[in-house]
């Protein structure tokens, strides 16, 4: 069986497909740290001089880090896994924030060292990284709607949809030229809804698993 995280945009249903997977394979399941995490709200809502002072978005990406550190040292120790978003995709986002000004290049340069320290202590387990990504891809539209849908209060604010813009438009690109750690299965969200529609939820899960098959992770079911 197969290592498996779950990437993609916020809001594009990642924690439902993370789900759906790790119970259709028997997986254990590792979800992204959101309720516990007590600077995500504050992100969200601090202004642009609170931000400025406060540093929320290096601390943001400093504890999403170490708890994603925490679950793919986890995960890897095993050979049955599904992870709700990955350390891999973490880079990204502070890649961003660090274009976007939140974060300072000395910030950046200091978290892109804690990362690459991260993974080489991950080169000393087991299994040194994922077998596959299921990310989850679709249109602008469809992203704000499950964001608006899924109604955390602290996402809501309409500033931040060109910050929701920016991650988007680049997210496409990241996963094309620059993850390496896996193979990758893409499931289009706007034409698949595995929360409201279970013929679509069948449809992913046969998706997923015929690739597993592809890539010898998994074996073909018999008729």
């Amino acid at each position: 069986m197969a290592i498996i995280v779950v990437g993609g945009m916020i809001g594009a249903g990642k924690t439902s497909v993370a789900k759906l997977i790790g119970n259709a394979l028997g997986s254990d399941i590792f979800y992204e740290n959101v309720d516990d995490n007590e600077i995500l709200p504050l992100f969200y809502t601090a202004s642009e001089e609170e931000q400025e002072l406060k540093r929320y978005s290096f601390l943001l990406q400093l504890e999403f880090l170490s708890s994603r550190f925490y679950s793919i040292k986890e995960a890897l120790v095993h050979r049955n896994n599904v992870l709700d978003r990955s350390i891999y995709e973490d880079w990204y986002f502070a890649k961003v924030n660090n274009d976007l000004g939140r974060i300072s290049n000395l910030e950046f340069s200091i978290y892109e060292k804690l990362l690459t320290n991260m993974l080489e202590e991950l080169d000393e387990l087991p299994k040194k990284s994922p077998d596959l990504m299921i990310y989850l891809t679709g249109s602008f539209d469809t992203i704000l709607k499950r964001i608006g849908i899924r109604g955390r209060e602290f996402e809501q604010d309409i500033n931040l949809v060109n910050y929701y813009e920016t991650l988007w438009s680049g997210y496409d690109d990241w996963v094309d030229n620059h993850y390496h750690a896996s193979q990758v299965i893409k499931i289009d969200i706007d034409k698949y809804d595995v929360v409201n529609n279970p013929a679509d939820a069948e449809v992913v899960i046969e998706l997923v698993k015929n690739k597993l098959v592809e890539m010898g992770q998994l074996e073909p079911a018999t008729k």
